[in-house]
This record gives structure tokens, sequence and C-alpha cells, in this order.
């Protein structure tokens, strides 16, 4: 599969992040709505993936504190590099900005995913969401 990665604000990314996050979050996980959308989303860095014919299939934000978050790969596309293309593209997005460290809570199922993508844990599990969750972090390379 052929895996688009395209990065942009959220006035350009709103309609396939709401959507993906909400299939994802929303209806798959449970996620009371009103826990899933905040304010922060219009300061983000967004990124989306698409498939050949411009479908969404995945979306993740960094923040402005260096925190990404809202990782969201539909269920069909899951294992197939998509969400290891969205972190690396928002740590890509991170490292230019220069950002030293980039921090996320992963949901503790995902923990695996993360580390092999560079990130360690940085502190105990705790709750989010009603689903246990684990801090991690990366420390950014000052070269890009």
């Amino acid at each position: 599969m052929t895996i688009e990665i395209r990065i942009g604000n959220w006035t350009e990314s709103q309609a396939v992040a709401q959507a993906i996050r909400y299939a994802v979050f929303v209806i798959e996980q449970k996620i009371p709505a009103q826990l899933e959308w905040d304010d922060m989303d219009a300061v983000c860095v967004h990124a989306l993936a698409f498939d050949e014919q411009g479908h969404g299939l995945g979306t993740g934000r960094l923040l402005p504190d260096g925190h990404i978050g809202r990782m969201a790969v539909k269920k069909g596309a899951r294992g197939s590099g998509v969400g290891g293309a969205l972190l690396d593209a928002l740590v890509k997005a991170a490292q230019q900005r220069d950002d030293k460290v980039v921090k996320l809570n992963a949901q503790a199922s995902a923990e695996g995913f993360y580390a092999r993508h560079g990130f360690s844990r940085d502190g105990h599990e705790f709750m989010e969401a009603g689903i246990p969750h684990i801090g991690m972090q990366r420390v950014l390379s000052t070269t890009a």
C-alpha cells in the first residue's frame, strides 16, 4: 500500500481528521465525544495519511509544547505502516521547529509500537478516558 502523508493546520485537516478520530475513538473505543474535541486542534500541526485513492487512513497532531496526540488509524489500515508514517512525520515536524523532546500519552496496548519508534517510558501507567495509558518521550537529535 502506498501511503501519502500530508502536514497541515486544522483548517486544512479538520474534515478528514475529525472523521477518523470519531470512527476510532468515539465509535470503536467508546470514548465520549466531549472528551475527544478540545481547543488545541486549532494550534496544532496535523498529519493525515491517505491511500492511493485519496481516502483518509489515519491522523495525529503535534501540540505547541511538543506533545504528540490523537494518533488514530482506521481499523482496516492498522499494521500497514500508516501509524509509523504518521509518527515519523510528526517527529520530523517537531525537529524542524527545533523541539528538543517529544512526549505522548500512549495507550498501554500501543507501548511497543512507540518503543519501536524511539520512544521510552516516562512515568507510570495511568487511566485516561477509561483506558490505561503510559507517558512516553523521545529525545530529538540536534540535526534534523
